[in-house]
C-alpha cells in the first residue's frame, strides 16, 4: 500500500508549524512584526530547508523586508537548535528565510480583475443608456 505523503512532505508540514510556534513565541525583536510562515520546502536529503514568510506589521518595502529576513536568517542557529529539541530527527535541516511574493501578487492580481471588471460595467452601463 502506498504512502499518501512522503517523509519531505510530512517534515516540511511538522517544520512549517514548529516554525510558526517558535517564530511567534520566542523572537521578540520588533523589527520582524508579525511573521506568517506560509510555506516550507525541505530537501529530499532533509538536511537543508527554505522557510517562505510573510510579515504583518511592517512596511511592505524592499528596505524593511530585507531586514526582517536578515534578523530571522541570523536568529536561524537559534531556531534550529529549538527544532532539534522539538523534533525527533536524525539531522535538523538547516534553515534559510526567504520573502513569500506570491500574496501580495495574487492581491495584484485581484485588483488588476477587478479594475477590468469595473471598466467592463461602466461600458455596459454606457452602452445601455446609449441605446
Amino acid at each position: 500500500m502506498a504512502r499518501e505523503f512522503n517523509r519531505t512532505d510530512r517534515v516540511s508540514e511538522q517544520l512549517q508549524r514548529e516554525l510558526a510556534q517558535i517564530i511567534q513565541m520566542e523572537i521578540k525583536d520588533p523589527r520582524v512584526g508579525m511573521v506568517t510562515v506560509s510555506a516550507v520546502e525541505v530537501s529530499r536529503d532533509l538536511c537543508y530547508s527554505t522557510v517562505f514568510v510573510t510579515f504583518l506589521g511592517i512596511d511592505e518595502d524592499k528596505k524593511s523586508i530585507k531586514v526582517a529576513l536578515d534578523v530571522l536568517n541570523n536568529a536561524a542557529g537559534f531556531i534550529r537548535g529549538l527544532i532539534g529539541k522539538r523534533m525527533k530527527l536524525r539531522v535538523v535541516p538547516q534553515i534559510k528565510f526567504e520573502f513569500d511574493k506570491s500574496i501580495a501578487r495574487g492581491s495584484e492580481l485581484s485588483a488588476l480583475i477587478k479594475k477590468a471588471r469595473d471598466k467592463d460595467s461602466d461600458a455596459d452601463a454606457a452602452e445601455g443608456e446609449s441605446e
